[in-house]
């Protein structure tokens, strides 16, 4: 019996230690890829909540980055609603023209008088102005000349390895430049030169209809460099713009524009010289940049009869509208005498300055290939027949 105690009491300790032994071997490793399988459903399935949103967010600024924040159309019908009874027939047809179906507004005067010749779009160009965008150059650089900040040839070094002088900063209107200017002008004084050229009050006379745009009263909220390469803080009609450029083509006489109405208006009419300015010297220190616009830089689309065509482009958009802008104040130098025409588009992403370039060059253009610059009564007889050839289409 004892020995039978004894028997089982060791194949009992023998069952614990196989039974030890067996727990203490290694267990075998789950497969790799079922690992793996396994720890792809548990982060696909885990909630992300920020990240989609993020994602959402991120989703909606590329598209308003894709479209832009304008709300005003490119293309209308800018003729609609005029009064052009008394325009000249063949200057308001060639401005038509050459706008085409793009939604904006242009001015057309005799730079030796004053005179308008016609407006397209009068609704847009009545209106209270708009951000003068780069055109704003032309005033801070004749006041830079005026303080004697600068000369037409002086370098202004922008940084370590560019430098850049006054005519090819009109030329490619280079921002950095301007700024620069303003700083150095001050705001008094950019205001000062910005009013003796017409910003702030209105253009013309007998026309109830214009407002007069606006003057800040103080440096505007993204600072004196803003204001002086981008126009900010300032309201700015294509009045006031063709009525600048009429000054600078003449070589300074201010004149106050008027748009005759009726025949009596007509007949009667003479021009009226609302400010002398004695900056015939510097306009010619300017010229070579806004010639240098047309051959080489901003204002390049321009490639119909452009030897003798003067201008400056602004692009910017106006944040009170919200619309994109495009701007062009020129005049063409022609064996009749110097005309002014000052464009000015609004709309959307396809909207700029140099579009607006385009549109002058067009019109001036259309002027050309029907006689308009040859004396009076030699016109060519296609001057006769309503449209004209070769004119653009920018729908």
């Amino acid at each position: 019996m004892n020995l039978l105690n004894r028997c089982l009491r060791v194949v009992g300790v023998l069952m614990v230690a196989a039974a030890t032994l067996v727990a203490a071997l290694p267990q075998k490793p789950a497969p790799k890829k079922a690992a793996a399988k396994s720890a792809r459903k548990f982060v696909a399935a885990k909630p992300q909540p920020r990240v989609v949103k993020a994602a959402v967010v991120r989703a909606a600024q590329t598209r308003r980055i894709a479209t832009g924040p304008w709300r005003v159309p490119t293309y209308a019908d800018s003729k609609a609603g005029d009064n052009f009874s008394m325009d000249d027939p063949l200057v308001r047809r060639a401005a038509v023209e050459a706008l085409s179906s793009l939604n904006g507004s242009i001015v057309v005067a005799e730079a030796e008088t004053g005179r308008v010749l016609t407006i397209v779009n009068q609704k847009l160009a009545f209106r209270d102005g708009f951000e003068p965008c780069s055109t704003i150059k032309v005033p801070v650089a004749l006041g830079a000349l005026s303080e004697m900040i600068v000369e037409r040839n002086t370098p202004v070094r922008l940084n370590r390895w560019k430098s850049i002088d006054l005519t090819d900063a009109l030329a490619k209107s280079n921002n950095e430049y301007f700024a620069s200017m303003g700083e150095q002008l001050g705001f008094d004084r950019v205001s000062y030169y910005a009013h003796i050229f017409g910003l702030g009050e209105k253009a013309a006379i007998n026309l109830d209809e214009e407002q007069p745009g606006r003057l800040p009263a103080g440096i505007p909220r993204g600072g004196l460099g803003m204001m002086t390469s981008f126009g900010e803080g300032i309201s700015q009609t294509p009045l006031q713009l063709a009525a600048e450029m009429v000054a600078v083509a003449n070589g300074g006489t201010l004149f106050y524009l008027q748009y005759p109405r009726s025949e009596e208006q007509a007949e009667t009419f003479m021009p009226r010289i609302k400010r002398q300015l004695d900056f015939d010297p510097l306009i010619q220190e300017v010229l070579p940049g806004l010639k240098g616009a047309v051959d080489y830089g901003t204002a390049r689309r321009i490639d119909e009869t452009s030897e003798h065509i003067f201008g400056k482009t602004g692009t910017c958009t106006d944040e009170r509208s919200p619309t994109h802008l495009g701007w062009f104040g020129s005049f063409m130098d022609t064996p009749r005498g110097k005309i002014v025409a000052a464009v000015l588009l609004t709309g959307g992403r396809p909207v700029s300055g140099p579009l607006a370039a385009g549109v002058a060059g067009q019109f001036y253009h259309n002027l050309e290939i029907n006689g308009y610059f040859l004396a009076r009564g030699q016109q060519t007889e296609a001057s006769l027949i309503p449209g004209f050839p070769g004119a653009r289409t920018y729908r």
